[in-house]
Order: C-alpha cells, then sequence, then structure tokens
C-alpha cells in the first residue's frame, strides 16, 4: 500500500513540483507540498478498505484539523501517518524522505512501516516479533542496533531546531562530545539508520506521533533502548518535552549526562 501510494503520488512529483505546489504551514521550515496531501489521501483511502473502523491521524490532516491528535492517545486502535517525512529534503530535491505509518493501541505503537520511495524497500516492526527491512521482490534482513561504545565514539542525530533558547544554548555546544553528528531532517531514515546500526544515537525534542511511534517501535524490536528523557516509556500523548534512543540503557543515560545534565 505505501509502495504503491510512493509510485504513483510521491515519485511523478519528486524534482517536478509546479509552482504553487509547496507552501509553509506554520513557518518557513514547516513545508507541504501536493506530494504529502495526495499520498495522505491515497494511503488513508487504503486504509479505510482494508481496516474499516480504524481511525487515521495523517499529518496533514491533523495540520488541517489539531483535535485530531487527541485519537493518537486515546482510541482503542488507531493509525498515525506521515505521507512524506523529510518534506523540506523532497521539496529541495534531495532524494532522502519517506512514507511512515504506525497502528498504535491505546497510544502504544505496535506495528509499523517506513518506506523508501527511492530504494523501494520498507522497514517493518511488530511489537515481540522483531524488526527488518523488506525490499520489493519480499526478500528480508534482520534489523539490529549497533553494538554500544563510548560517547566520544557514537554518531548521534541530534535534532535541535525545536528546542527552547535556554536548552538550545545547552545543547548545541556539546554536539562534539559524540564521535560524529549527523542530522537527515528525515526522522524516518534517522530511525532506520539507529535500527540497522549506522547511527548510534538520537534525541528529539517535538515528538509528533507520525514522526516518531514507527521509528520508536521498529528500534525497540532492533534491540535498542528509547525512552522520554525523564525516563518514561514513549506515549502518542506526549509531543515534546525530548526523547533519546540508544543501543541499550547504558548508552541512552550516558547521551542524556551528556547533552542534558547541568
Amino acid at each position: 500500500m505505501l509502495a504503491e501510494a510512493a509510485v504513483t503520488e510521491v515519485m511523478p512529483r519528486f524534482r517536478n513540483l509546479a509552482a504553487g505546489e509547496v507552501r509553509a504551514k506554520s513557518g518557513p521550515q514547516d513545508l507541504v507540498t501536493a506530494a504529502d496531501e495526495a499520498c495522505e489521501r491515497a494511503v488513508v483511502a487504503a486504509l479505510e478498505r482494508i481496516a474499516p473502523g480504524i481511525p487515521v491521524v495523517g499529518e496533514e490532516s491533523a495540520a488541517a484539523d489539531p483535535s485530531m491528535l487527541a485519537r493518537a492517545a486515546s482510541a482503542e486502535w488507531c493509525f498515525v501517518l506521515d505521507p512524506v517525512d523529510g518534506t523540506a529534503n523532497f521539496a529541495a530535491g534531495l532524494p532522502l524522505f519517506g512514507t511512515m505509518l504506525a497502528l498504535l493501541h491505546q497510544g502504544e505503537p505496535v506495528a509499523a512501516w517506513m518506506h523508501d520511495p527511492i530504494l523501494h524497500d520498507t522497514a517493518i516492526a511488530l511489537a515481540g516479533e522483531g524488526a527488518w527491512v523488506e525490499d520489493r521482490h519480499g526478500r528480508r534482513h534482520d534489523l539490529r542496533v549497533a553494538e554500544p561504545v563510548p560517547l566520544g565514539a557514537m554518531r548521534a542525530a541530534v535534532s535541535h531546531r525545536y528546542l527552547p533558547p535556554e536548552l538550545a544554548g545547552r545543547v548545541r555546544p556539546r554536539l562534539g562530545l559524540f564521535g560524529a553528528g549527523w542530522e537527515l531532517r528525515c526522522a524516518a531514515h534517522e530511525w532506520r539508520l539507529a535500527a540497522s546500526g549506522p547511527i548510534h544515537a538520537l534525541f528529539y525534542w517535538r515528538l509528533m506521533p507520525w514522526d516518531h511511534a514507527p521509528g520508536v517501535l521498529i528500534h525497540r524490536e532492533a534491540g535498542g533502548h528509547a525512552a522520554l528523557i525523564d525516563g518514561r516509556p514513549y506515549h502518542a500523548s506526549v509531543l515534546s518535552g525530548g526523547m533519546i534512543a540508544a543501543p541499550d540503557r547504558d548508552s541512552w543515560e550516558a547521551v542524556r549526562e551528556a547533552l542534558l545534565a547541568p
């Protein structure tokens, strides 16, 4: 379903957006394109056919009706959908974006899919059943997080754009404590890299469910440890305040100390 929407709605518009098909939402860095909207319509229609009765909270629908966000946290069952994660990359012609979907049960992710329209493969996880990547031919390989390493050897993706000013002033000077820093402007690919080993640690402040519910489950099922910065497990009701992901709990503690300690 996600692959079909990528083929029919996303890729024909990549590097081919007409005038007026890109616009800002909450600010100049928060973009939506015709591809986001068309992909969301296609996936929602498909979900309504295959899973009737389960509400779908899509990023673009929720932008138009913010009250939809409450469904993701409170509904017994709910899908959350990011039709084009990495919209700024997509609009700039950078081939680094994805489509993300998660099934939530009472706000907890229990199934997740992250589709890469460029490579035509999908990272998948089911709660308690592991995480894997499946390509267009049905071939699979399991996902596994990196082995723990000291902080100075970690490769980290630290998203600091939405931090409150005081906290940003604390976090940004400390990015050099890591061995390498990557910020891809695409949570789909950052979570996939963390679940497969090239990235050790992730840090996010803004926690919209379509951005992180799929990645949290895939990372967890690949053996990693992700939690809110106060140590609580992820839940779709928490929309900001920070989350860290790392290969294990000790690495998670090291990242929190390095970035956030006074």
